[in-house]
């Protein structure tokens, strides 16, 4: 764990900030390689994109400060520091769906065709994001035999201390700190997950035959990884009926839509190879 990057003129710069950042360069170039495909000008995908982070930071912060509001208490102004970790996918992606209908229906765009090329965009954005929160120390995993060590002070060491960590410590210099347990590096896992994900997802453009078919394939193939690799999480305090809030999301609500999805569009979507008109209208 790494938290900070360097420093500039004596700001420290996280390794969070930059692994999401460079997410959403990456989203970005996503959207730009398949833009014709939803029948975008570059200025829309760079608009569509900058609108969509925005409203999805904001939608994963809040997300995480309604599930973990405890950490907030006494110093409410942590709520902005979104640089230090603490954003929930899905809080952000409900609000980016929501961002991505209303410009669909600002400028009168195929919502099918944006979100198709939106799914691979969000999965290898989304694998960078995940790493961010590896070096960030956030959205750890349980304790397992063979795992990874974060040092003393950090969340998953206050979680999960190695006490025979701390009477080392105290040996050698002299301070009962206590690292972590050895965990599962799950965020690592989601990281890799995300990215055949995002790989899969382009793919498909080359064997779907209707419109709304890779959204729906993301759908899917988030909510079945998300729901497994929650097993492995050790960060979470609220459950329901044994199961995290994003394993009762992705089984109630991702892989039945992603399938209604699939199938539904398979049989009444439009055709890919039908381009859309220069206008946007589809």
């Amino acid at each position: 764990m790494h938290g900070i990057a360097f420093h500039f003129f004596g700001m420290p710069i996280h390794w969070y900030g930059i692994c999401v950042a460079t997410g959403f360069l990456v989203s970005l170039f996503v959207m730009q390689y398949k833009r014709k495909y939803a029948g975008l000008t570059s200025d829309q995908v760079f608009d569509l994109g900058i609108i969509v982070v925005v409203c999805g930071i904001l939608g994963a912060r809040l997300f995480y400060v309604v599930q973990f509001h405890s950490q907030f208490e006494g110093n409410w102004l942590k709520v902005f520091r979104i640089d230090q970790g603490g954003l929930v996918f899905y809080g952000g992606f409900i609000l980016a769906i929501l961002t991505i209908w209303f410009y669909c229906r600002w400028k009168k765009l195929s919502i099918l065709r944006i979100l198709d090329i939106c799914a691979p965009a969000m999965a290898l954005g989304h694998a960078f994001g995940r790493i961010g929160c590896f070096m960030q120390g956030c959205c750890f995993g349980a304790p397992c035999r063979i795992g990874v060590v974060f040092p003393p002070g950090s969340a998953p060491a206050e979680r999960y201390p190695d006490m025979g960590s701390a009477v080392q410590n105290l040996k050698v210099y002299g301070q009962a700190v206590a690292s972590s347990q050895s965990l599962y590096p799950v965020q690592l896992f989601e990281s890799f997950g995300n990215l055949l994900l995002g790989l899969t997802l382009l793919f498909l453009f080359r064997k779907v035959k209707k419109t709304g078919q890779i959204a729906a394939s993301y759908f899917i193939g988030y909510g079945i990884l998300r729901f497994c690799l929650e097993f492995l999480r050790g960060d979470h305090t609220d459950y329901f009926l044994g199961l995290t809030n994003a394993q009762v999301i992705g089984l109630t609500i991702m892989v039945p839509v992603g399938l209604l999805f699939f199938f539904y569009f398979g049989k009444y979507g439009k055709n890919v190879e039908i381009e859309p008109v220069a206008s946007g209208k589809h």
